[in-house]
């Protein structure tokens, strides 16, 4: 929960016209009473409080507003007339008296339901697999994801609202150009706010039956747009979360990135068995740092390499009876696989079942496929499987990059590291692969990391 600001508005009264101060008496004379009034602190105007704010919390404070639907600009934590009004609307909808000042009560208040709004609709900030574009997204809202080479596409179950992430090249553009390009496509769309600035441009109206929302802009000649289509009936839900979107968009994320998230104490992975002598291959990242590693039902394993390009690691276990290695050939060109891996116990009442989820290939930078949409918390490390049944990678969860240096290679949340960097790495490490399964299920098992 996020941390109440320190920085809340608390105007000073005078509780009394005067006050009373007692003197020494001089000898033979009674005790003289004087009366003082006392000097009246200067009264801050709202707008002077909320510049006295630092530039965080002033941010903070406009994204609450605008998640509880009272703020309806840009959040950039400058203070302005909008501002002031939104806190004053605020306070008048909770009963309070519209001064334009949030006490500490209010401003914990508004927190909060701004952080239970953004509970409520899965928010999220996450990274275009073939872009590296920044977006924050309502994954409740949008659960569905599909990506090919010109972006992605977040939609709703019954495509009530949709979100949409495209990317092409055009030359010499400019947002002025751009925007009126947007404005006839397609077909039928009626245009009621546009904002054109040389670094974005920004369009709403009407799209059929549809609100839209458009906020886009480039660098060279590399165009990203953002669209965020929904219907009029979803207005009061979705229009808070559009305010959300715009900001938080990057299309060309730059600066230094942030630190690693921190680990958890007890992560699950998958992990995939490729010798009936006990060699296993997985995730890197869920093995890193790990007082213990465990293979669910086999017990202890060391880990005896690892490949910090591909995120792969070579794990273990000795004594271990009854493996069935997966055979590592492969078939020819896929468009989608079947990721076979174990789900965290937290997302099956705390079972171990080997599951399998159907998704897409995308190709990304450095010879991964992104996979969309991308398997549940636990698979990671998990066995790629193409239509043939032939062993396609290793389906590997990526942490969620916010922010990234402008000429990084995009990162996609979910890829598939292919079958032959798995057998060059095995190769590399003196590891005969040989299964001869085609049973993926019965190949994989959870991997379980123990930190501090």
């Amino acid at each position: 929960m996020r941390s109440m600001l320190a920085a809340t508005f608390v105007l000073m009264t005078a509780t009394a016209a005067h006050a009373q101060m007692t003197t020494p008496p001089l000898p033979g004379t009674k005790p003289k009473t004087v009366q003082t009034v006392p000097i009246r602190p200067a009264l801050q105007t709202p707008s002077e409080t909320a510049d006295a704010m630092g530039q965080a919390e002033r941010l903070l404070l406009q994204s609450d507003l605008a998640w509880v639907g009272q703020y309806n600009g840009a959040i950039t934590g400058d203070v302005s007339e909008r501002m002031v009004n939104a806190i004053k609307e605020y306070q008048k909808a909770q009963g309070g008296k519209p001064t334009g000042v949030l006490n500490p009560q209010e401003r914990a208040a508004l927190a909060e339901t701004a952080r239970r709004k953004q509970e409520s609709v899965g928010w999220k900030i996450v990274m275009e697999p073939t872009s590296g574009a920044r977006l924050g997204i309502p994954g409740k809202l949008v659960p569905q994801q599909a990506t090919d080479a010109n972006g992605s596409k977040w939609t709703s179950p019954t495509g009530t609202v949709q979100v949409l992430l495209s990317r092409r090249k055009e030359a010499n553009p400019t947002t002025a150009k751009l925007a009126e390009a947007e404005k006839k496509e397609p077909a039928g769309r009626k245009v009621d706010y546009t904002v054109v600035k040389p670094d974005f441009f920004v369009l709403s109206g009407l799209q059929g039956l549809k609100k839209f929302y458009v906020r886009g802009t480039f660098k060279g000649d590399e165009v990203r747009i953002m669209t965020i289509l929904y219907d009029q009936a979803m207005e009061n839900t979705v229009e808070p979360v559009v305010i959300a979107m715009s900001s938080a968009f990057s299309a060309f994320p730059s600066g230094p990135q942030p630190g690693p998230a921190p680990r958890k104490t007890v992560e699950y992975g998958t992990g995939v068995v490729v010798s009936d002598d006990g060699a296993i291959v997985t995730d890197r990242l869920v093995t890193d740092g790990c007082l213990a590693l465990t293979i669910g039902g086999h017990g202890n394993a060391d880990r005896l390499a690892e490949d910090k390009e591909h995120d792969l690691a070579l794990l273990h276990i000795y004594g271990a009876r009854g493996l069935k290695p997966l055979s590592l050939s492969t078939g020819g060109a896929k468009a989608a696989v079947d990721v076979v891996g174990i789900a965290d116990p937290q997302n099956q009442g705390g079972s171990a079942a080997v599951s399998s989820l159907k998704t897409a290939l995308a190709p990304v930078a450095g010879g991964d496929a992104a996979l969309s949409p991308p398997p549940a918390v636990g698979f990671s490390g998990g066995a790629a499987i193409d239509g043939d049944g032939k062993f396609a990678g290793i389906a590997l969860l990526k942490p969620m990059v916010v922010a990234g240096p402008a000429n990084a290679a995009p990162s996609a949340q979910a890829v598939m590291v292919s079958a032959n960097i798995v057998r060059d790495f095995l190769k590399a490490n003196d590891v005969t692969a040989n299964g001869s399964s085609t049973d993926a299920k019965a190949a994989v098992v959870r991997v379980i990391c123990v930190r501090k």
